[in-house]
């Protein structure tokens, strides 16, 4: 379970650290192999490759490319991805074009997500916090009620 919150930097040549509290959580049937990909927020997102299968098999493989949406949306969402092992220092490479469609720079914030991890612009970051409208407690209330 990846959780928490770091700010790390990316390297000249586009590659990233997981911090070590995350590393510990790749499971071995990961085999160090990740896929990265556009997030649906201004983000990339980072699947373990356990759970992109995972993912494909729940999901993807389920659309339907003859519809325009699903068909739209599997594009947007496999164009860019990339699949990458951790090197000998535990980093990652990101794809300039992931790079640029998050807007990083040098700085990267690095936020556990459950089963992935996203990495953001810390200060896009800011912003889409707050751009929420509703509260905190509100967004909770609602995700989980049962």
């Amino acid at each position: 379970m990846f959780l928490g919150s770091y700010k790390y930097s990316i390297d000249a040549k586009g590659r990233i650290s997981i911090p070590a509290r995350m590393r510990k959580f790749v499971s071995s049937e990961s085999n160090d192999t990740f896929v990265l990909t556009r997030g649906s927020s201004r983000c990339i997102n980072i699947y373990p490759m356990d759970y992109w299968k995972e993912l494909v098999t729940s999901k993807l493989d389920k659309l339907n490319t003859f519809d325009p949406k699903d068909a739209k949306f599997m594009r947007m969402f496999l164009q860019e991805a990339a699949e990458d092992r951790f090197d000998s220092q535990s980093r990652l490479l990101v794809p300039k074009k992931l790079i640029d469609f998050a807007e990083i720079e040098k700085e990267i914030l690095i936020l556990g997500m459950n089963k992935y991890i996203e990495v953001w612009n810390p200060q896009l970051y800011e912003e889409y916090l707050k751009d929420i409208e509703d509260s905190y407690e509100k967004i909770a209330k609602e995700v989980m009620d049962m």
